[in-house]
């Protein structure tokens, strides 16, 4: 197909992501061809605090100080983010975690693209189809985000599970005050069996490149609906495994690394991003027809 190219700043938007084990990420790609699809030009630098010696707080500054548009923030900072910046909008500041940080002339504003991209992720798949009861397994940034958007979905019940009790804690906590929903919490011996949940979603960087393995035990057993892996890197982890072999459907972290990329390029730029199957196909190697 062929793709327009309207009108767009003549100027280079400079972008980038701040964290650790990134070394993988797909983020540059994404963000340089939905540039592209508008006819823009964007740079994005992979920033690894420890590689640096300086904190995530002081790498901001240095960013903002350095004259980028905005930056991706990844495991394990999205709540330091949070804590740290003006919420952009009030799911932000209600969640407590954020993704997204744009730099404006008022300040850096954050904002949290994992939340609106699962919703999107979830709903292209599924449709208008409830969550049901489903356990949510980590409660870090990116759990604390794909939790809202459950709650935001409908599911009639939200399951927590993490190691350490606080956050399991906090998230409940602003999950109930945020939306009413009824969360309740389990402990390491109950997920052996998955029965009476409709999906479960692994929010721990358990599968991913580097982090080998899953937070559900081997002889995991019980039928489940559906289940989703916010790992992308690699696609197909140990917990997708499992939750096919217990007869479940999938959502991959793919789609939420895609829809949550679009949603943080239009806050970064203002600009929208109307040919996202364009986008897709190159990124994809498979140009759509």
């Amino acid at each position: 197909m062929t793709i327009s190219t309207p009108k767009s700043p003549q100027r280079t938007f400079r972008l980038g992501l701040i964290g650790g084990n990134i070394t993988e990420t797909r983020s540059p790609v994404l963000h340089a061809t939905c540039g592209l699809s508008l006819g823009a030009n964007v740079t994005y630098d992979l920033i690894i605090p420890a590689e640096r010696g300086h904190s995530f707080a002081d790498l901001l500054v240095q960013c903002e100080t350095a004259g980028f548009d905005g930056v991706n923030v990844t495991y394990p900072f999205k709540e330091e983010a949070a804590a740290l910046i003006p919420a952009g909008n009030p799911v932000v500041a209600a969640m407590g975690s954020a993704n997204t940080i744009r730099f404006t002339p008022e300040g850096p504003r954050a904002f949290n693209t994992d939340h609106s991209g699962f919703i999107a992720a979830y709903r292209k798949l599924y449709g208008e189809a409830a969550p049901g009861r489903v356990l949510v397994l980590g409660t870090g940034g990116v759990g604390r985000a794909v939790a809202f958007g459950l709650a935001d979905l409908g599911a009639s019940e939200i399951v927590l599970y993490d190691m350490d009790a606080a956050k399991v804690a906090s998230l409940k906590a602003a999950l109930e005050s945020h939306s009413g929903i009824t969360v309740s919490t389990c402990s390491a011996h109950e997920l052996s069996d998955l029965s009476g949940f409709d999906g479960v979603v692994n929010c721990t960087p358990l599968g991913m490149v580097g982090r080998p393995g899953s937070p559900l035990p081997a002889d995991v057993s019980g039928p489940v609906h559906w289940g989703f892996d916010a790992v992308y890197t690699p696609e197909f982890t140990q917990f997708r495994a499992q939750i096919e072999q217990l007869g479940g459907t999938f959502l991959s972290g793919y789609e939420l690394y895609f829809h949550q990329g679009v949603d943080a390029f239009e806050i970064f730029t203002g600009l929208e991003v109307s040919e996202t199957d364009w986008v897709r196909g190159i990124i994809t190697h498979k140009p759509a027809a």
